[in-house]
């Protein structure tokens, strides 16, 4: 192997992980939403110029693998080794991606493959993304899409296509933008096409139904803060008691404690559910609460969230349905058991909940409740609002990593949600940040900080109208896999008539020939 094609190699592969890494900037800053629509480019650039198809392979996977390790950076105080290993796979799946940019934009491409290139790219890259989003392979956290939850028009967006929508439309631009800076020749279709994208996205931003507001709702969230030492778990309750009775004469709707804000199976320890019912009874508002304790009437350990009137748990309960891989449950246990050693893997695997639940809340509101990083997936959240819950609440605990930027992205993500299906998202921890958000994904009040110990009231607008995204779901992803499945069926007729060849030339007629009459002999 020639050292100087290994060199090249191993530039290659460090070039294409550190451009799939640039993407990253544009999620932790707001100010920096703009990067997304240019980040892609020196990515791009590489893979075009990859001299074969498998070095263009080569730059897809390691970009990938750039990319997830950069946005999920924060776990490796956790995941140790096993960030890279899991990258190192799950950036397999941008290899294909990294093949079609070469493609379709290498060399002098035509106006023809810059059109195709306009609708390929975008649209490999979101099977890419929802392959990832699978819960066994960690779900949707970092989709490109998600960078854009505090741009208004982005948010209008969303509630047309889901976060779905923006992630193709960010890729197209980086791929227009591409072809403006490197190709003379083409640089018209490259504008067309973002004058066509501009088009569509302004006609969508126009013509898509704002929320209108019908009501409104006193919510109240209590954070507790850190709380360290031995049994934090009653010295956590005991905080939460005494910030839910701060809430005193403020005519609230709900109140709504984090992700295992209770230690302890209710059913064990009817005193704590009587605490919280009393808490009910004096505030004239249902509290809910989530549990993470061993359940007594089924097997295993479940995270749930239980609401609690005045006269104890209503009987409402939601047990989370989608575990965090390694956080929650550690998959193939008798395979990759030997991960507690190594970093902080669950040291008993948490059970699922198989439906989700509408709770019913005083005052005729109905709420949707979802489970720490259960807010990343757009289904969930637009299932229960077709089922008919008002308002969307997420219980979540990020207390492992705050001192990392996992808390305000995963706040963030309630931004997207709110403006997908058009309700009002409450997204409530224990350790921060919390945040809130109205139907249309835009910020009520201000966020409570990590290790900030209060209770804060919000004033939270009702709509009640069905988005786009509600009603027609993940088309963007469905139109993307069509495209893709033409593109498959278009080649696969050129290279059926490449195969076939030109038509073999018609042989002549046979036919004789006479010679020349013979010469008499002299």
């Amino acid at each position: 192997m020639p050292s100087d094609w290994l060199a090249s190699r191993w530039w290659r592969g460090a070039a294409a992980m550190l451009a799939g890494a640039l993407p990253m900037l544009a999620f932790p800053a707001p100010s920096w939403w703009w990067f997304a629509y240019v980040a892609l480019i020196p990515w791009i650039l590489l893979a075009r110029s990859a001299p074969t198809g498998g070095r263009a392979l080569y730059d897809g996977w390691c970009g990938g693998f750039g990319f997830l390790v950069a946005v999920h950076h924060w776990l490796l105080p956790s995941l140790h080794v096993f960030l890279f290993v899991i990258a190192a796979l799950l950036g397999l799946l941008w290899a294909p991606w990294g093949w079609l940019v070469r493609r379709f934009l290498g060399g002098r491409p035509s106006p023809k493959r810059i059109g195709a290139a306009l609708l390929v790219l975008p649209s490999a890259w979101l099977m890419a993304e929802l392959v990832r989003s699978w819960q066994g392979l960690g779900g949707p956290w970092g989709l490109l899409g998600s960078s854009q939850w505090q741009v208004a028009p982005a948010l209008r967006l969303a509630s047309v296509g889901g976060v779905w929508l923006l992630s193709f439309l960010i890729v197209a631009a980086n791929v227009a933008l591409a072809v403006l800076v490197t190709v003379r020749a083409a640089r018209v279709p490259a504008v067309a096409g973002l004058a066509t994208a501009a088009v569509a996205t302004s006609a969508a931003w126009v013509w898509s139904p704002r929320p209108e507001i019908d009501g409104r709702a006193r919510i109240a969230v209590v954070q507790p803060g850190i709380v360290g030492g031995t049994d934090s778990a009653t010295k956590r309750f005991a905080l939460e008691e005494r910030l839910t009775r701060e809430l005193a004469g403020q005519q609230v709707s709900l109140i709504v404690w984090g992700e295992s804000s209770v230690g302890y199976d209710l059913a064990r320890r009817p005193d704590l559910a009587a605490r919280i019912a009393a808490l009910s009874r004096q505030m004239h508002a249902d509290v809910l609460v989530n549990v993470d304790a061993r359940r007594s009437d089924l097997p295993g350990i479940y995270k749930s969230s239980v609401l609690i009137g005045p006269h104890g748990p209503t009987g409402d309960r939601y047990d989370k349905m989608r575990l965090v891989p390694f956080g929650e449950y550690i998959p193939l246990r008798s395979v990759l058991g030997w991960a507690t050693s190594v970093g902080k893997a669950a040291e008993v695997n948490r059970r699922r909940g198989t439906e989700q639940v509408v709770m019913n809340v005083g005052n005729g509101l109905r709420v949707g409740p979802m489970i720490c990083f259960e807010s990343a997936f757009p289904d969930m959240s637009r299932h229960l609002a077709k089922d008919g819950a008002d308002l969307l609440i997420a219980q979540s605990s990020t207390s492992t990593f705050q001192h990392s930027w996992a808390p305000e992205q995963h706040a963030s993500l309630a931004a997207l949600r709110a403006a997908e299906t058009g309700r009002p998202m409450v997204h409530a921890t224990l350790t921060g940040v919390s945040a809130v958000y109205g139907p249309s994904g835009e910020r009520i009040g201000s966020w409570l900080g990590t290790g900030r110990s209060t209770a804060v009231v919000y004033d939270v607008p009702l709509s009640h109208g069905v988005t786009p995204y509600v009603r027609y779901g993940d088309w963007p992803v469905d139109a993307a896999l069509l495209i893709l499945v033409g593109l498959c069926a278009t080649e696969g007729v050129r290279a059926f008539r490449g195969r076939g060849g030109a038509p073999a030339p018609r042989s002549p007629r046979a036919r004789t020939v006479h010679g020349s009459p013979a010469r008499p002999e002299r």
